[in-house]
């Protein structure tokens, strides 16, 4: 079926829309949250009663057109009420990952000018309170949980709603004549700041809408279709796919509790599609080779057979013709694998979605092998975000698929990637140095570069600041050779070092699980991870793993030594963004001394010619 209404063209009349096609409809759930260890829906008709009390509830605490309201919260029924109150309302929220330590929340509150905010716990409450006194807009603060005790000029969610269903009750008109144009900013979201401060992004309504429109088109969901939310919401990625795209097409949004409980939620909601990060598919892949091989025998020759003729199935499938005996044994490989796979993913799993970093083009193919459908796509949150998506009816691993049917893609003559469509931001908030920077005669510059195949598919090379610049004066792009390093088992996280130097080196996080399971089977003797990493036999691993590497490589491109490094690169060390990416000058500054003692005591020349 698709778009409930194909013709909506600002968020709150997305919303208006799709609760009134399911008025009354008390069968009919657009979100699922865990309770007492099971899976409860929330009825359309009372989530739309909720959101409109606290809509009321915010308009009459003041909140007018284009005020802002940020949200600091976890996935929870609360933060889509919060988001549908505010907009509804006229205003642009301003949504915050809770992993967000109160400097920087202060730093965005104060740069947005932030009238109220809405946060999920006293955890994410207590940050507020460290800052409120260096807030000078701030005067409304929500707290989803229940209040045990009263706290001066703070409400909680129940609270906040009852009082606005009494407002609504004595001035029904007060939700009435809000004009949201598509125009307005719909939302301010802070990238990241892996580099300098924050920048807030503004997104507009049509922005958000017209994305939502062009990945209906080519994800085709229904009344019949469930996600699995585990990404964070404050992400546009999560926001826009995870969020309204399923919202708009009636399908059912299952809240996962945690990142440790995915494998068990999925099997519990069986959804038809999950959006996630390449990392996901690093555990899932381990998880499956773990369960294949943990007995040996034929179990696990069957299942390498499976995995195998599955490569060569659809390597014809490509090529246009399959054989009739490669037939029959992927059907027969299909009855003793596959479909087993496809049961732990609950048995409806369509596809997954893969977006926010690279998928290595291996474990797609791993996975497709296997009969799991990865679709990996491309985008920005100054994009909406989706630009780009691998098709269901074609998928080409290693690239990021097509355009949307509303983006025009073109390449720079330096490489670069610039996009033109109605999904492009506003600009930046209170920032025309930097959005003239990125704007280039209606063009949007991405700053990753690319190249279009003949097939019209987008192929990501690497950052553009990523690209690693040698004392010999050679660009390297990082990117494919992490990939290459990461196809090893015994890799985690890897990341390339060689910018002004006269040649690459790795740091490399191990996967300590296989460590350790190897030294079991070798004999060797490591109580802690720095001794399993200090370890010669252990050493050769990896002296292995890069000579393997650099056969595939140019001279300049090879990596030439590594640094094993103990600690993995987390969001809560500060080594990743949000979103799961590097933070590469966090963990240079980390690690520098150890990665100048690398390169000194190589005390030799290499020529990168």
């Amino acid at each position: 079926m698709g778009l409930i209404n194909p013709d909506f063209q600002t968020l709150p009349e997305l919303f208006t829309s799709v609760f009134s096609h399911f008025k009354g409809q008390s069968g009919k759930s657009p979100i699922a949250r865990k309770i007492n260890g099971s899976y409860q829906p929330i009825s359309y008709d009372s989530f739309e009663e909720d959101f409109h009390d606290l809509a009321a509830f915010l308009k009459s605490q003041g909140v007018e057109q284009n005020d802002r309201v940020a949200i600091l919260s976890e996935n929870r029924p609360g933060w889509y009420l919060a988001d549908m109150a505010i907009l509804s309302v006229g205003a642009i929220d301003v949504p915050l990952y809770p992993s967000l330590p109160p400097n920087q929340i202060e730093y965005i509150l104060n740069n947005c000018g932030a009238k109220g905010i809405i946060v999920s716990n006293m955890l994410q409450l207590g940050k507020i309170m460290s800052i409120w006194q260096n807030l000078p807009d701030l005067n409304l603060v929500i707290v989803m949980n229940r209040l045990e005790e009263p706290i001066e000029d703070v409400i909680d969610l129940n609270h906040a709603k009852t009082e606005g269903r009494q407002i609504l009750h004595d001035k029904p008109w007060i939700l009435e004549g809000l004009k949201t144009a598509p125009d307005d900013i719909a939302t301010i979201i802070y990238t990241s700041g892996t580099t300098g401060l924050p920048k807030g992004v503004m997104l507009t309504h049509r922005n958000i809408c017209e994305n939502v429109k062009s990945c209906s088109a080519v994800l085709r969901l229904d009344e019949t279709d469930r996600c699995l939310s585990f990404l964070p919401l404050s992400h546009a990625y999560e926001r826009t796919g995870g969020y309204y795209l399923m919202f708009a097409c009636g399908s059912q949004i299952y809240l996962a509790e945690s990142v440790e409980t995915i494998s068990l939620n999925i099997s519990e909601s069986r959804p038809t599609m999950i959006f996630t990060v390449p990392r996901l598919f690093d555990r899932i892949k381990t998880n499956i080779l773990k369960s294949a091989t943990s007995e040996g025998g034929m179990k696990q020759k069957i299942f390498f057979w499976a995995v195998r003729t599955g490569e060569k199935y659809y390597r014809q499938l490509a090529e246009g013709k399959v054989s009739s005996m490669l037939e029959m044994q992927h059907g027969l490989a299909d009855k003793l694998v596959y479909s087993k796979i496809r049961k732990k993913f609950g048995g409806h799993l369509r596809y997954f979605v893969s977006g926010g970093a690279a998928l290595p083009q291996k474990t797609g193919e791993f996975f497709q092998s296997i009969g799991i459908t990865i679709l990996e796509g491309f985008g920005l949150t100054e994009t909406s975000p989706c630009t780009h998506i691998n098709r269901p009816e074609k998928v080409k691993f290693g690239t990021v698929g097509p355009a949307l049917k509303n983006v025009e893609v073109k390449i720079a003559e330096d490489g670069e990637i610039l996009l033109k469509g109605p999904n492009i931001m506003k600009g930046y908030w209170k920032d025309d140095a930097a959005t003239a920077e990125v704007m280039r005669d209606g063009w949007f510059c991405t700053g990753d570069i690319g190249e279009i195949d003949r097939d019209g598919y987008l192929k990501i090379t690497d950052r553009k600041k990523h690209i690693i610049v040698t004392s010999g004066g050679k660009n390297i792009a990082p990117l494919p050779i992490e990939n290459l390093i990461h196809d090893s088992p015994f890799v985690d996280q890897a990341m390339i070092v060689g910018e002004k130097r006269p040649f690459l080196i790795a740091l490399i996080v191990p996967d300590f699980s296989k460590l350790k399971e190897y030294a079991a089977e070798h004999g060797i003797n490591a109580s802690t991870n720095r001794q399993l990493i200090d370890n010669k036999e252990i050493l050769q691993i990896f002296e292995k793993l890069l000579r393997n590497i650099s056969r595939q490589l140019a001279t300049h491109e090879k990596v030439r030594k590594f640094l094993l490094v103990d600690e993995a690169f987390t969001l809560e060390n500060g080594m990743m963004t949000p979103t799961l990416k590097l933070k590469r000058k966090e963990i240079l500054k980390k690690y520098n001394p150890e990665i100048d003692n690398v390169y000194n005591a190589l005390n030799m020349v290499y020529n990168t010619e």
